[in-house]
């Protein structure tokens, strides 16, 4: 099959996923307290572009976790990082240094609005102490406005943890997929998406938020696993 053919098909399955999860979710509204998978595959929509041949909302990153042995991370442990804090001294910022999802925002935030010299530590480390955070909270901010307001999906993937695990599996394919770098493009960004302005190639061209496998090959197979996996998945 082609490429827009196993696309098409992707999406196929993200539409009978989300009617069985009676729609789409958004961070803003979500919390811990809801009945999550412990471990699988999330899907995050652009909430206001939407596909060439119909009014699907267009994928604009795909991700998992514990994808390195004995990693203990679940699915809303990741998301939550993405998220941002919705209270104490951090509260509606969060810590891009432990998302590299929320670092790639305010990085082609940085360069959208020419914010070099206010945030020129923006990205470096794994840590940082609280006065730099402060002083990088207002780009947190803006960073968990755009993040909350993803639509987005999961499905239900509760493998051990590892590199060769189905969501690692799911995760690649389905970046590799729907990846435009170096391909044919299909479902292309707007002009005004933010992730245009990016100083990273890997996320300009192909059109997500993702860095690793957005130029590799992938095997269609990963669809039929998709399908399995949807089948599994029940509402929070």
């Amino acid at each position: 099959m082609s490429r827009e053919a196993d696309l098409d098909r992707l999406y196929e399955l993200l539409i009978d996923l989300e009617d069985r999860v009676s729609g789409k979710h958004r961070l803003k509204s979500c919390t811990g307290y809801l009945d999550w998978p412990k471990r699988g595959v999330y899907f995050l929509f652009a909430h206001d572009e939407y596909r060439d041949t119909d009014d699907q909302h267009r994928l604009t990153r795909i991700g998992t976790h514990a994808v390195s042995s004995g990693s203990g991370a679940s699915l809303w442990s990741r998301l939550r990082a993405h998220r941002g804090a919705n209270s104490g001294t951090y509260a509606g910022g969060g810590n891009h240094r432990g998302s590299v999802f929320r670092k790639h925002i305010g990085k082609a935030l940085i360069e959208r609005h020419n914010l070099h010299a206010e945030y020129p530590y923006w990205g470096d480390g794994s840590s940082a102490d609280p006065n730099r955070r402060l002083n990088e909270h207002d780009l947190e901010r803006q960073v968990s406005d755009h993040i909350r307001d993803l639509p987005f999906l999961w499905i239900d993937v509760d493998d051990e943890p590892g590199p060769d695990s189905d969501r690692a599996y799911i995760e690649q394919n389905a970046i590799a997929l729907v990846s435009n770098f170096e391909k044919d493009g299909l479902d292309r960004r707007n002009s005004d998406w933010v992730g245009a302005e990016s100083p990273r190639q890997e996320i300009r061209n192909p059109g997500l938020w993702n860095i690793n496998h957005v130029n590799g090959d992938y095997d269609s197979a990963f669809l039929d696993r998709v399908a399995e996996a949807v089948k599994d998945t029940t509402p929070v």
